[in-house]
């Protein structure tokens, strides 16, 4: 298994794709494998996040927060109701980019359990 196992993964960017490989270089294939599986079942895939910003114009604004374990940003959309709506267009517009910070986030916690169970 090589580096281009993260093309199996559903909806994946262009970007998370190159930080991924950034990543995964120096891994070898049983430890490439595990990482794939473990951020296979974390990522948010950017559609997720932009159902759930929609969700906020209809149900409950800041779920797209929640989600992106943003508990406090997610709070705050709850209480203000998405500051009055703006904050949750500003998310629709930057829904990829808030997809992309958490996964990005994921890879690095798993990247680093892995290399201290290496160690």
């Amino acid at each position: 298994m090589d580096s281009n196992s993260f093309m199996q993964i559903p909806e994946i960017e262009m970007n998370e794709l190159s930080f991924l490989k950034s990543l995964g270089n120096n891994l070898g294939e049983k430890e490439l494998l595990e990482f794939t599986l473990m951020y296979s079942s974390r990522r948010r895939s950017p559609r997720t996040i932009l159902i759930c910003t929609l969700m906020g114009f209809f149900i409950v604004a800041g779920i797209q927060h929640f989600i992106t374990n943003r508990i406090g940003m997610g709070i705050l959309y709850l209480l203000t109701g998405g500051f009055c709506m703006i904050g949750t267009i500003v998310d629709l517009v930057n829904y990829r980019q808030l997809a992309l910070e958490y996964n990005k986030k994921q890879a690095l916690e798993i990247f680093e359990m892995q290399k201290m169970t290496r160690n």
